[in-house]
This record gives structure tokens, C-alpha cells and sequence, in this order.
């Protein structure tokens, strides 16, 4: 049996052309941009390719995201998700909630189509609706284990959960990173992985994308 995996030589860097794939339109960059002035966290080009994809392909018009960023996550949503779709983003930090909802109205999106919400993320979580959203975006490692549990909850009977940089660039899959946010991360995936409600797989893009869908 020929072992295709060894006869077979990579030839470019994949990662670098799978980043380069989609294309960010000017408020995209330009979120980006106030993104790094805020320091908030975002998603890469490759993975907010995946995100508006994914949104597509569910037709989501209920979308909750855990960690606003600048609204990079947002805008790419939105571009693959329906006209008549909804956002409820949360994040703990009233400045990545100014800078999204800035960049949101600067790129023509109706205030009826968003909510931004800062406070405490369980606590916030802990309100929403059940059964309510078709696509669940989450990315701060804070509280990720109790907010990843939630999130069945949450989503429809064939919503999607995608944890964006799951992987946090390779950390999770090194056993000597035992810090708090690591750890988080690394339970998570497992916790997903040992459920039987869940279909998932991992993609190497970005820092690692986790997309799970309910069974």
C-alpha cells in the first residue's frame, strides 16, 4: 500500500496562500485597523472567510458571537449571512463595542439588524434565549468552557458553534502550555469532541478554527 502522506511533498507556504484567499473589503481593513488601536482581538482574513461562509451556508439569520472584537467578525457575518440577519454580540469591554458599532454604521448596516451588549459574558449568556441562533461565534478564551456548555442550549437543532482560534496558533495542541487561557481552550475542544450531541472537526487556519454542529 503506497502511503500517500509520505510520497507526497508540500511545495508553497499553504497557510500564508489559504490566508490570502478571501478578499477584505475597505471597512474590513479599516476595522481591522482600529482592531490593533484597541487592542482588541480579531479574526484573521482566512477565518472570517470561514465565518461569512459558514454563515452562508446555514442561512443564518441568528447570530450570537461571544467577543466583539472591532467588528471584523461582524462585517464578515454579515456579508454571508441573509439581508434579514441579526447580530448579538457581547464582549466585556465597552471600547470593542464602540469601535464595532462605529465601523457597522460607517458600512450602511441597519441599527435594527445589531445588538452590542458589554457586561459580564455569563451573565449576558445566561439571559439569552433558548433554541434562538442559527450561528454561535465565540472567541475570548474567558469563560469559554461554561459559555461553550451554554451554547447547545442556545442554538437551533442544526445550528452551528464556531470557536475561532481554538487552536490559539498551536498552544492548545502543546502539552507543556498550562496557562489559564490554554487550558480553557484545550477543554473546550474536548469537551465538544467527548459529547455525542455535537459533529465537529478542527481547521488549521488562523489560529485554529473549531466548527461543531448539533446532532
Amino acid at each position: 500500500m503506497v502511503n500517500f502522506a509520505m510520497t507526497s511533498t508540500p511545495r508553497g507556504d499553504i497557510f500564508a496562500f489559504s490566508e490570502g484567499y478571501p478578499h477584505e473589503d475597505f471597512f474590513m481593513q479599516q476595522a481591522r485597523k482600529n482592531g490593533a488601536e484597541v487592542g482588541s482581538i480579531d479574526p484573521t482574513i482566512g477565518v472570517g472567510g470561514v465565518i461569512s461562509f459558514i454563515a452562508g451556508l446555514v442561512s443564518a439569520r441568528s447570530i450570537v458571537e461571544i467577543g466583539t472584537g472591532s467588528g471584523v467578525s461582524g462585517l464578515w457575518a454579515f456579508r454571508g449571512a441573509p439581508s434579514d440577519s441579526t447580530i448579538t454580540s457581547i464582549d466585556s469591554e465597552r471600547e470593542h463595542a464602540t469601535s464595532a458599532r462605529t465601523i457597522f454604521e460607517e458600512a450602511g448596516i441597519s441599527a435594527q439588524r445589531f445588538r452590542l451588549i458589554t457586561g459580564n459574558v455569563l451573565e449576558v449568556v445566561g439571559k439569552l434565549a433558548d433554541d434562538n441562533y442559527d450561528l454561535m461565534i465565540v472567541r475570548s478564551p474567558k469563560d469559554m468552557v461554561d459559555v461553550v456548555q451554554e451554547s447547545f442550549r442556545l442554538l437551533k437543532g442544526t445550528g452551528v458553534l464556531l470557536i475561532d482560534n481554538a487552536l490559539d496558533g498551536g498552544k492548545v495542541a502543546d502539552p507543556t502550555q498550562r496557562d489559564f487561557e490554554t487550558i480553557a481552550r484545550r477543554d473546550s475542544i474536548k469537551a465538544i469532541k467527548e459529547d455525542s450531541r455535537w459533529r465537529s472537526t478542527l481547521l488549521p487556519i488562523g489560529g485554529g478554527v473549531l466548527i461543531a454542529n448539533k446532532i
